[in-house]
């Protein structure tokens, strides 16, 4: 009876070791690795905060995040396969429709862009207007990012040549910031909190296009203009929707959780290396970007069009592509929640 006993008690600890090695296997195939295109920025902040948050793991979703220099890179990973999600811009989607890629966002946290097109310091005397920047040095994030995309379309608004500038890839945080001061770029695409940072030790800072609040993204693109969401292949999408899910509900109620507090308690919950050494400063940006963030996560279907008539102003490609723009994003995820809440 005991050699049964102990061949019974072998067998059990056996399942229970496959058991674990099978459900450890699956809780590694659930992690999401999220791409982001620069975690300092302001227009980011929900990806974030909804990690510090802890949302994603009540969401039941073990998410894993990958931070790069742009939202172009960050795209990349995706598209190349290290990455499963991007937390970026939803005019991606569009561009790369044009290119035959099927991407979707489901679930958009930015209302407005939140791009300034600001001078750098040591060149305020020389540039004046847009129409000074041919020929000049221009910051973006990343060559092939959305900044560098608001670059081209308010140029040729301007009617600059695109082509007559240099485009320079500075990233959105402190090394933004240093080629600003430095004077290596006449000018850059920038975000909050960099906004906020130079305007408060520059009182003659020069900003030659806004779209931080909603009067100004009127102003630069005649109607509301999506910014930051999360996306991915279509098809990933479809395979994952549990994980699509579980995120779009992270990211809901971290929208809701932003909207319910102050920017102090904002600041005090986000990572101490996103916020910086100035808290105060990083309080004063957030003042300035909260009106930007979503109230519902929901994708507009006016300003999704605004993407595609903003690009296809400047990008003949897009103009000539005839996109399904609903394709490109979807709102089924966060109608899913909204019910479930």
């Amino acid at each position: 009876m005991s050699k049964l006993f102990r061949r019974a008690a072998t067998a059990a600890a056996a399942l229970v070791l496959s058991a674990g090695l099978m459900a450890g296997t699956a809780l590694a195939q659930s992690t999401v690795k999220l791409a982001i295109g620069g975690a300092s920025c302001l227009c980011y902040l929900p990806t974030m905060l909804a990690d510090a948050l802890g949302e994603y793991k009540k969401a039941g979703v073990n998410v894993e995040v990958i931070q790069f220099k742009g939202g172009s890179e960050a795209l990349k990973a995706v598209m190349g396969g290290s990455a499963d999600v991007v937390s970026g811009y939803f005019d991606h989607t569009v561009n790369l429709a044009a290119k035959g890629q099927n991407l979707q966002s489901f679930v958009v946290y930015d209302r407005f862009p939140g791009f300034a097109l600001v001078v750098s310091p040591k060149h305020t005397a020389s540039i004046k207007s847009i129409k000074d920047l041919a020929n000049k040095k221009v910051g973006v994030s990343a060559p092939g990012s959305s900044t560098d995309f608001f670059l081209k379309y308010i140029l040729s608004k301007n009617g600059v040549d695109p082509n007559s500038v240099a485009v320079i890839g500075v990233g959105l945080g402190a090394t933004a910031v240093a080629s600003m001061e430095q004077g290596e770029i006449e000018a850059a695409i920038m975000l909050d909190p960099a906004v906020t940072l130079l305007a408060g030790k520059y009182s003659d800072l020069k900003i030659l296009s806004d779209t931080r609040s909603q009067k100004d993204t009127l102003a630069v693109f005649g109607g509301e203009y999506p910014g930051g969401a999360l996306y991915t292949k279509a098809d990933w999408i479809a395979s994952h929707e549990k994980e699509v899910q579980g995120m779009t509900k992270a990211i809901i109620a971290t929208l809701k959780w932003i909207h319910s507090h102050t920017p102090e308690e904002i600041a005090d919950k986000m990572p101490a290396e996103l916020v910086g050494k100035d808290k105060a400063l990083y309080v004063a940006a957030l003042k300035n970007t909260l009106p930007m963030f979503s109230e519902t996560g929901l994708m507009d279907p006016k300003g999704a069009q605004a993407v595609l008539a903003v690009f296809s102003q400047s990008v003949p490609a897009i103009r000539d592509a005839k996109i399904d723009l609903s394709k490109t994003y979807t709102n089924k995820y966060v109608e899913a929640a909204g019910k479930t809440n």
